[in-house]
């Protein structure tokens, strides 16, 4: 029997190790609190300018990564979300949309990790890669239309603008294409477990933000 005909997928050992990390994210108090329309558009708002310091060290790191062996398979501009999170920003909080914005703590420390990966580690830059675009492409969905109804935003228009892939007309395709990235990554058993482990920190990180936007806005008893 071919022994590599029951090796399992690195795309599916990183779903499967980093499913409990997934969910806590998914169910934080925060992000229940928000799809259930029981926080104000300012929620919002505060959640979408926590995402644009995280996708400018994603994509910042991103041009210097293009030609690399691990992570340039994967640099792939019609992912690229930072312009969409600016114009987003520009409709929810006005032309000036950069003054006094400031990330919360834990959203300064994922975005540094993920900009410290950019620079040192790309296989760990993809564990940063693979758990923001890929969600963003499943579940991003799901927030947008919430945000659409709850709020009164345009249908793919300013304010969800984030969540439209207009340059992916197959997600579910592009999301095979992904996984089959994964699959091909040029890295050995121990750096895959890393990379893993990444995974895992990267959701712990993203978990840690919802957190603090729960402390910021809590819901009245």
């Amino acid at each position: 029997m071919d022994a590599t005909a029951t090796v399992t997928p690195f795309s599916t050992l990183i779903r499967t190790a980093s499913h409990e990390q997934h969910t806590e994210a998914e169910t934080s108090t925060f992000m229940s609190d928000l799809l259930g329309g029981r926080l104000g558009v300012d929620a919002y708002t505060r959640y979408t300018e926590q995402l644009w310091f995280v996708y400018r060290a994603l994509e910042e790191g991103a041009e210097a990564l293009s030609k690399d062996p691990v992570a340039g398979p994967f640099i792939q501009r019609e992912l690229m979300r930072s312009a969409e999170l600016e114009r987003d920003l520009a409709h929810l909080r006005g032309p000036d949309w950069r003054v006094g914005l400031a990330p919360l703590p834990a959203t300064a420390a994922y975005a540094d990790r993920v900009a410290v990966c950019a620079r040192t580690w790309p296989a760990g830059y993809v564990a940063h890669h693979y758990t923001r675009y890929l969600g963003d492409l499943s579940g991003g969905q799901i927030i947008r239309d919430k945000a659409e109804r709850t709020w009164g935003f345009e249908r793919k228009g300013d304010g969800v603008r984030f969540y439209v892939f207009d340059r992916i007309t197959n997600p579910a395709a592009f999301k095979r294409g992904y996984r089959e990235l994964l699959d091909a990554v040029n890295a050995d058993d121990l750096e895959k477990q890393r990379v893993i482990e990444e995974c895992k920190r990267a959701f712990a990180l993203n978990t840690a933000v919802f957190r603090e936007l729960g402390e910021v806005f809590p819901l009245s008893a």
